[in-house]
């Protein structure tokens, strides 16, 4: 399928990791010019040799999305290489332990130091790029902006307290700046968000197989018990709904929170 998306340039933050990194190599793939920023050059630069290495074009940028001054740097080494920005995924995000309640951490225990840098880790990271980027596209009438955001936004996980409170407050700005784009600059700047569920990751593997058995482990079967399609998720999976909202085949679509799940956001339970 074409796209038509051959010279366009996005910018990606957190592609050096598993679901960015696979939007990224589709993108690449498409004809896309590609700029990874990620807090970690290193893992930018192995995804962008990644990319090179199948014909696509990426530049990698070390970028904390979290901070202002990381961004607006971030963006002018951008613009020095591709001299514009068409298309901007938010995917720089992320969880601790030391948010997540346990036998060890309850909820009472939390410390608010912790909690804030998570909230700013999955919120921020999605306000801050557009607010740099989106001045860009402000300006030229058009652009498109993807959060990735999680089903913890739409139902908010056990535990997971402020990844969950992160990821719906970005599944709120999705819809606030769609709305704020299309009536205060142009209708031509879309904003929508891709929700994924369950995807098994290098990330989360440890906590979702048994390294010694290869067996589901209990918050796994718990999980599952709860997906309607009975299975984890790939990476690879997000990638269809990236190119299809990114592209005109959905001119008429922003401000939507699209969950990639298995039908876990759409299970009541019985």
């Amino acid at each position: 399928m074409n796209y038509h998306l051959y010279d366009k340039v996005a910018v990606i933050t957190g592609a050096g990791g598993a679901i960015c990194g696979e939007i990224a190599k589709a993108f690449a793939r498409e004809g896309i010019l590609v700029a990874i920023w990620d807090v970690s050059l290193d893992a930018a630069e192995k995804k962008c040799k990644e990319i090179a290495s199948s014909g696509g074009k990426a530049f990698a940028v070390e970028c904390n999305a979290t901070q202002k001054e990381s961004v607006t740097a971030a963006l002018e080494k951008t613009l020095t290489e591709y001299g514009t920005v068409d298309i901007l995924v938010n995917g720089a995000g992320g969880s601790r332990k030391e948010t997540t309640t346990s036998d060890d951490l309850r909820f009472f225990d939390l410390e608010p130091d912790n909690m804030k840098a998570v909230l700013s880790l999955n919120y921020l990271s999605a306000v801050i790029p557009s607010q740099v980027v989106g001045r860009i596209f402000a300006g030229k009438k058009s652009g498109v902006i993807i959060n990735i955001s999680s089903i913890a936004g739409i139902l908010p996980l056990t535990r997971a307290i402020s990844y969950s409170d992160g990821k719906a407050a970005t599944n709120s700005f999705t819809r606030w700046l769609a709305v704020h784009m299309a009536q205060e600059y142009s209708p031509n700047i879309r904003v929508n968000a891709i929700a994924p569920g369950f995807m098994l990751t290098e990330q989360n593997r440890f906590l979702l197989i048994d390294e010694k058995t290869g067996e589901i482990t209990e918050r796994g079967q718990q999980i599952l018990k709860n997906v309607p399609m009975g299975c984890y998720g790939n990476p690879h999976e997000v990638v269809g709904a990236a190119l299809w909202l990114v592209s005109d085949m959905a001119s008429f679509v922003t401000g939507a929170v699209i969950p990639i799940d298995g039908g876990y956001s759409a299970f009541s339970g019985v």
